[in-house]
């Protein structure tokens, strides 16, 4: 067994070295094409540079940059985190919108290795983007309850009657006027989403106070809610919130 693994790692080694190219740039840049892909299909690329008996080794900002002219920004302070902590996992700086490292000779090929993967984790980031989603919309709903003064707790788990947890966005607590409030964003709003969201409810129910109610924000920016999606909703004691209505429901969240 131990052989047979070995052969295969010879084998990626043999593939990863095979499929390396090495072209000269200008102002002593090497460019480096590597054998992974992006979500375009296409060999991503990076940069090394020799200095001061140095390397450095960069993307030449074509990531972050791609993300951007695909309707991806990064502007708001919860992505910018979330850059951050991606980048950070790699030990990769964001140098004004440019992925760098910088290597030593003993440790080039770890560090040019956590650059390309730190390239392909940001390059994922495009599936916060438009169109794959208009924005990430659980920030539009904390940003909302932030506004409203609406107090709460984000990320909460309870477990069911079924002994699963379930994972809900956010729980309003109990108030002298208001019962505990539970609410989940639906981001792609869909059968098979409200299914789930039903189902997390009924299992989760029996277990929270009697007086509890569920809430689900239903996202609307970019296409119409399907009306059976928010009757599927209502059906199950769950209060279907086009995001376009929410006002609607401020009062009873907020009390």
């Amino acid at each position: 067994m131990i052989e047979e693994i070995q052969r295969l790692l010879d084998q990626y080694l043999a593939w990863l070295k095979d499929k390396t190219t090495l072209r000269q740039a200008p102002n002593d840049w090497v460019e480096i094409t590597t054998p992974y892909l992006d979500r375009h299909n296409d060999y991503l690329q990076i940069y090394a540079r020799k200095r001061d008996g140095a390397f450095i080794l960069t993307d030449d900002g074509y990531v972050i940059e791609d993300l951007v002219q695909s309707g991806c920004k990064l502007d708001s302070p919860k992505r910018q985190d979330l850059l951050r902590m991606t980048l950070a996992g790699f030990g990769v700086a964001d140098n004004n919108g440019i992925l760098e490292v910088h290597a030593s000779p003993d440790n080039f090929a770890l560090r040019k290795h956590n650059l390309i993967q730190a390239m392909l984790a940001v390059n994922d980031l495009f599936y916060l983007a438009v169109p794959m989603v208009a924005s990430l919309f659980y920030e539009d709903v904390v940003a909302w309850l932030d506004a409203s003064e609406i107090r709460y707790t984000p990320k909460v788990k309870f477990t069911g009657k079924s002994g699963y947890d379930h994972l809900f966005d956010f729980v309003i607590p109990k108030s002298r006027r208001q019962p505990e409030r539970i609410l989940q964003t639906i981001t792609r709003p869909s059968r098979d989403m409200a299914e789930s969201v039903i189902l997390k409810w009924i299992d989760t129910k029996d277990v929270r106070p009697p007086d509890s109610r569920a809430y689900a924000f239903l996202n609307d920016q970019e296409q119409k809610v399907p009306q059976g999606v928010a009757d599927a909703l209502y059906n199950y004691d769950v209060t279907p919130v086009i995001w376009s209505g929410r006002e609607e429901v401020k009062q009873d969240l907020a009390a």
